[in-house]
């Protein structure tokens, strides 16, 4: 089998064409209510990060090494197929991503879409804003006051599975020693990032 050969290679392209080309497709697409998940990448201190979202606000925030590809996918199965790239849809989140990392902003105030979240770990994921800028709950803790003392696995499971992890502060959650316990993102960005509350 002859290789397909790599015409990019050989043609001239101009990003930031590609950009306004890209913008004018997205456009028509929401014009046309063709769009229902706008996606975009932005950079961050604790890598790539991908956003989605739909007209009722911010679907999910994926670290790279879940994959994007498959993020997609799934919110293609469970939301809508009907995904395309749009900056403008997320601009207010990555401004506020921006800020958060650079320490002046200490609160989302972002609409959310928890379309991907259901019972308990929708109840739990709904709470977790609710743990101030720079502290820290066990998981029991978190259980107890979303009525369910016993239920700390459970919102182990709900913090582990979170969509959108940094807007909805699973980051905040230990486990009873005061040990950072998993994250989606890895312990080092979950170190990251409870460092930087600490210091900002």
């Amino acid at each position: 089998m002859i290789p397909a050969p790599d015409l990019a290679a050989h043609l001239p392209v101009d990003p930031a064409q590609l950009d306004r080309l890209q913008n004018r497709l997205a456009a028509a697409a929401r014009a046309e209510r063709l769009l229902d998940v706008a996606t975009r990448t932005v950079d961050s201190p604790v890598g790539p990060l991908l956003l989605a979202a739909t007209a009722q606000g911010l679907l999910r925030v994926a670290y790279e090494r879940e994959d994007f590809d498959g993020v997609l996918d799934t919110v293609a199965s469970t939301v809508s197929p009907r995904i395309l790239r749009d900056r403008g849809r997320l601009d207010p989140a990555a401004r506020e991503l921006e800020e958060y990392f650079a320490g002046t902003r200490q609160r989302f105030d972002l609409p959310l879409d928890h379309a991907l979240s259901r019972g308990f770990r929708l109840r739990v994921q709904e709470f977790l804003p609710r743990i101030g800028y720079g502290s820290t709950l066990s998981y029991g803790q978190v259980a107890a006051q979303v009525g369910n003392p016993r239920a700390s696995r459970a919102v182990g499971t709900a913090c582990a599975t979170n969509p959108l992890p940094i807007v909805v502060p699973c980051h905040r959650v230990l486990r009873g020693d005061g040990s950072p316990g998993g994250y989606v993102g890895g312990p080092d960005a979950k170190t990251t990032l409870l460092t930087l509350e600490r210091t900002a």
